[in-house]
């Protein structure tokens, strides 16, 4: 008997307003019509724990400490009960944030810079990285705008400008260090154009994944 083939991560990341939450159910539902076992979640969140450490996290003021600590939190009990299992089923994840985003928030954002978090991540999972991730990239001034027209702003869309440029520039040092996971989406481009994109990839990879 054949063993079971581990599932593939795929994760989205961006600044707050680049637009990357509206190709997250789009790519799901690309990879069930390919006839791929797969789910969608999200950080912080995913879970029950998750969840409400979600609320917290996006609305209630805290120290850059327990903020980070927090995040952490939520994560474990998202790859614990809901990462981890699937992929060892074979199922596929699109999760819409992971560690790229607090690297990216907290470590630039916030100043905490990336030693600490970079402790934590290899505490939490040490052995696991997104198999791929699009980082949807835009200029400050088209972000803001987005964000301006959409919904009431949590806690971090609020933050002043500075905050989003370190955020941003973490983000593309990352994509750089980084390049055989990342693949850095023009966000400026139009919603087909973005999609056409990612159903290339989506194609290889799901191809690759079926290679013997």
């Amino acid at each position: 008997m054949s063993q079971l083939k581990r599932g593939l991560f795929l994760t989205f990341e961006g600044v707050d307003g680049a637009g990357k939450s509206t190709h997250v159910g789009w790519t799901v539902e690309q990879l069930k019509s390919r006839g791929v076992n797969v789910i969608s979640t999200r950080e912080p969140g995913g879970t029950a724990v998750g969840e409400k450490l979600r609320e917290l996290l996006l609305h209630e003021s805290m120290g850059l400490e327990c903020e980070t600590l927090l995040m952490f939190a939520a994560r474990v009990q998202h790859l614990r009960e809901i990462i981890e299992p699937a992929l060892e089923a074979g199922t596929w994840v699109v999760c819409d944030r992971f560690t790229d985003a607090t690297f990216a928030y907290q470590g630039g954002g916030r100043e905490m810079g990336l030693s600490r978090i970079a402790e934590l991540e290899q505490w939490v999972h040490p052995h696991l990285q997104p198999d791929r991730t699009w980082l949807f990239d835009v200029p400050l001034e088209i972000a803001r705008e987005r964000l301006d027209r959409t919904r009431e702003k949590d806690r971090f869309e609020r933050e002043a400008d500075a905050f989003f440029l370190r955020t941003r520039a973490v983000y593309l040092a990352r994509a750089a260090q980084q390049a055989q996971r990342f693949s850095v989406v023009d966000a400026t481009a139009s919603i087909q154009e973005i999609r056409q994109s990612l159903t290339q990839q989506l194609d290889a990879l799901v191809a690759q994944s079926r290679q013997v």
